[in-house]
């Protein structure tokens, strides 16, 4: 049977020079060229302004790492997060002939009705995780 090299440290990035790796180079180099141009065209206060700002940003998106992550993959997933949302339920208000009879029809029909939204307490939450991991053997108190 033929053996294999398993790769190791495969989400290790490479470094240029020192513990610099090349994303954090390529961000701190675009940073300072905008940084080089709010010198020349802006006027002092506004690129001290700019520099704390457009350099701090930098400097977080470079180096900083969050639960493992790069800083960058943070705020994405913190904007998909945000956009979501956080409960979602299947409401099945009309049969499929229902449906055939909406699509057919020429006009356009408004549904008004708004699904009531179960609260989940604690124990109503830890019922269904013992019910899902005991099989099914576990039955709450109802």
């Amino acid at each position: 049977m033929d053996q294999f090299v398993v790769p190791q440290f495969i989400d290790v990035e490479d470094k240029i020079f020192g513990p610099v790796t090349t994303r954090q180079f390529i961000i701190l180099l675009i940073a300072g060229l905008f940084l080089f141009i709010a010198y020349k065209l802006a006027d002092t206060a506004l690129f001290i302004f700019l520099a704390t700002t457009l350099g701090g940003f930098a400097l977080v998106l470079a180096f900083v790492k969050i639960n493992g992550q790069t800083f960058h993959y943070f705020l994405l997933n913190l904007f998909q997060t945000l956009r979501r949302p956080s409960r979602r339920i299947w409401v099945k208000e009309s049969t499929k002939d229902e449906l055939e009879l909406l699509r057919k029809a020429e006009k356009t029909i408004f549904i008004e009705k708004t699904a009531e939204v179960p609260s989940l307490s604690y124990s109503r939450i830890r019922d269904l995780s013992l019910a899902v991991n005991t099989g099914g053997y576990y039955k709450p108190e109802d």
